[in-house]
């Protein structure tokens, strides 16, 4: 075999290269990753729902149980028959969505006309929107139809139910909307 100048240097190259890659420990054997389970001293585990699709991932939060009960970390549920334990990009990143110093903790009103948010009470919100379903309803309900039917239905509000809720909250909202007689509720996960 002649040796040519190029053929030395492509085999002093890929020498080179794999003595780099030998001297940092590089193996091409597989490898057997063990996880090890940590405890979280003087936290609570509570399971949840991921909020963001209609998926529906499982996931384990960890707050703390004295002071003032801040989130601590929050992972994939490795029992939960959806993800196995694993969250995407979005899932990861939920302790920030809960621990976030921008995130709103009580209701804001903007006035009609206004261009600035205010401050309002949990109280005062929730009297205001069931003041007006109350007064949009009763605009819009229908005792009989055209042909003198009883039907106590309701066509001027509708519903756009979240894939996050699971099946007791589903449950109750459904029974809430159906009570007030409304006809046009959806859910996000058929759209």
């Amino acid at each position: 075999m002649e040796l040519t100048r190029r053929r030395f240097l492509q085999l002093t190259g890929a020498a080179s290269v794999g003595a780099a890659f030998g001297g940092l420990g590089f193996d091409l054997r597989p490898i057997t990753a063990h996880a090890q389970g940590f405890k979280l001293e003087s936290a609570r585990e509570s399971k949840t729902i991921c909020p963001y699709c209609s998926v529906g991932c499982g996931a384990i939060v960890h707050t703390r149980l004295d002071g003032d009960r801040r989130t601590l970390s929050i992972e994939g549920d490795p029992d939960h028959v959806i993800n196995r334990g694993t969250l995407c990009s979005k899932g990861s990143g939920l302790h920030q969505f809960v621990e976030n110093e921008h995130r709103l903790t009580r209701p804001m009103y903007r006035a009609p006309y206004s261009n600035k948010w205010e401050p309002v009470s949990w109280e005062w919100a929730l009297d205001q929107i069931a003041d007006r379903i109350k007064k949009t309803r009763d605009a819009g309900f229908i005792h009989k139809n055209d042909a003198g039917d009883v039907v106590n239905r309701v066509t001027n509000i509708a519903s756009m139910g979240s894939a996050a809720l699971d099946n007791e909250e589903c449950w109750l909202l459904q029974t809430l909307l159906r009570a007030l007689g409304l006809v046009y509720i959806e859910h996000q996960a058929r759209l």
